[in-house]
């Protein structure tokens, strides 16, 4: 079996590798977005370049049962949150309603944990109309994109672009017909993890992600 090869030494050079080819596209004007934790650091850079304001997209995976890495479905906040299952997954592994109900609600807790973290008085910019920018930092079946797109044109996006180090080439035409602009470094044939992308994919810490937030509220007409 052929060893994946580390593409990225941190999600900080990834973030400032895909903020170059976002730039490279002609994208300016826009609100990005990062879906934490993990794609807070790759967000910072494309907000640094661009100087646009950086806020977050709060989606938790729900892992299938007994495989918790394996994505079964992902559920988004908002006023009526929104939940995207990956029916193939379900059915391989047999994932009741229940189940997903359980699921659900746990995940709707750590989110609101996060809202109340993360947030506190914060104000955050108004997508309605305008040129969003998705982040993540990578991409392995692509469903918390793709529920967190779905939120983001629910609150009146204009243009959604989509902006990853990594996906799995498989999943590459179907990320691309769900947004206005896919932007990606590499799309690899053989994909087990995005973890296996990065020499460094230490799990973030809550302490990491608001310091980035602070350090981003310097961007887009901020402090």
């Amino acid at each position: 079996m052929t060893l994946q090869r580390a593409l990225f030494a941190d999600r900080t050079d990834a973030g400032q590798r895909l903020a170059g080819r976002v730039v490279a596209a002609g994208v300016t004007d826009a609100i990005v977005y990062a879906l934490p934790r993990g794609g807070v650091p790759v967000a910072l850079e494309i907000a640094r370049a661009l100087d646009a304001p950086l806020d977050l997209v709060l989606v938790r995976k729900i892992g299938a049962p007994g495989q918790p890495e394996l994505a079964l479905a992902a559920v988004v906040d908002g006023g009526f949150p929104q939940i995207v299952v990956n029916e193939a997954v379900q059915r391989m592994t047999g994932a009741t309603p229940v189940y997903l109900a359980q699921e659900k609600a746990l995940a709707l807790a750590e989110i609101e944990r996060r809202r109340q973290l993360y947030f506190g008085n914060r104000t955050h910019p108004n997508p309605r109309g305008r040129t969003v920018i998705l982040v993540d930092d990578g991409l392995a079946t692509g469903a918390t994109a793709r529920v967190a797109v779905q939120q983001l044109r629910m609150r009146g996006a204009g243009r959604v672009v989509l902006a990853v180090p990594v996906v799995p080439g498989s999943s590459l035409e179907t990320l691309r017909s769900e947004v206005d602009l896919l932007v990606c470094l590499a799309h690899p044939a053989e994909f087990r993890s995005v973890g296996a992308f990065y020499a460094d994919f230490h799990q973030l810490s809550d302490e990491e992600v608001l310091d980035q937030l602070a350090e981003a509220a310097r961007f887009g007409g901020g402090a």
